[in-house]
């Protein structure tokens, strides 16, 4: 029986601005990123998108990026590989904290937009940053894109990890995603999307732009939480796993 897991990026609302529609993805996926404060989020947003997720029954991970608010953690920054060792540490720290005070647990790490692309192309930047991450919580289950330096670093460090697709995003051939400058790097169009994530499912593979087929474990579907067709596109991909006899549910986590 193939199972798979969805997950969302979440909680990243700050202050009176509102971003996505948490409430509504809550009820579509089995598994909440959910941002801690560095590219958004608020402790507000965080408390309220916690204890939503637990009363969901919806697995918990925290989600770290950039210190970036304005640029919502997409700029590609330089930062000391201490210092930024130690964010992602402070980030992880505030969210199994308040996970904790509504009575829920963090399960899982997956690092936020330029963050995760940069490591997804270096790998000892990956090796810091998870190694970062289990030093607060060793227990936690890292969520890596799957086939490219995250994967390597976490088989390296010997931690519980599960492989991430995207729906909505393009890929090269590498196993990388398309540059969201680039045309056709996200996908709008939302049975697209739920159509696309059936075939790599069944295939146990990337599908890149090229065509190229990338064999890799698939644990986990990302849906972004912050485009206008979000929730569709979230509903789509649920339905269309569905009707192939696909099972959802939070993943495990492996060595």
């Amino acid at each position: 029986m193939t199972t798979v897991d969805l997950n969302a990026d979440m909680g990243e609302s700050f202050g009176p601005w509102t971003m996505g529609d948490d409430a509504a993805l809550l009820n579509i996926v089995t598994s909440a990123n959910i941002a801690c404060g560095g590219h958004a989020g608020d402790a507000d947003v965080m408390a309220a998108t916690y204890r939503l997720a637990h009363q969901n029954g919806v697995g918990i991970g925290a989600h770290p990026g950039f210190m970036d608010i304005a640029g919502f953690g997409r700029n590609r920054m330089n930062v000391p590989r201490g210092t930024l060792q130690n964010q992602v540490r402070y980030q992880v720290a505030a969210a199994v904290g308040m996970a904790r005070s509504c009575g829920a647990q963090v399960r899982h790490l997956k690092l936020h937009g330029a963050m995760s692309n940069m490591s997804s192309e270096d790998e000892q930047m990956a090796y810091d940053l998870y190694e970062a991450a289990l030093s607060v919580d060793p227990d936690l289950i890292i969520m890596v894109l799957a086939a490219t330096a995250h994967q390597r670093a976490v088989e390296r460090l010997g931690c519980k990890w599960a492989g991430e697709i995207f729906a909505d995003r393009a890929y090269n051939d590498d196993a990388t995603l398309v540059d969201r400058s680039k045309p056709g790097a996200v996908i709008h169009d939302a049975e697209l999307a739920g159509k696309r994530m059936v075939e790599m499912v069944q295939a146990g593979a990337i599908i890149t732009e090229s065509g190229k087929q990338i064999e890799t474990r698939i644990d986990t579907i990302c849906l972004h939480g912050d485009t206008a067709e979000a929730v569709q596109i979230a509903g789509s991909v649920r339905r269309n796993l569905e009707a192939a006899g696909i099972t959802l549910a939070q993943f495990t986590g492996h060595h």
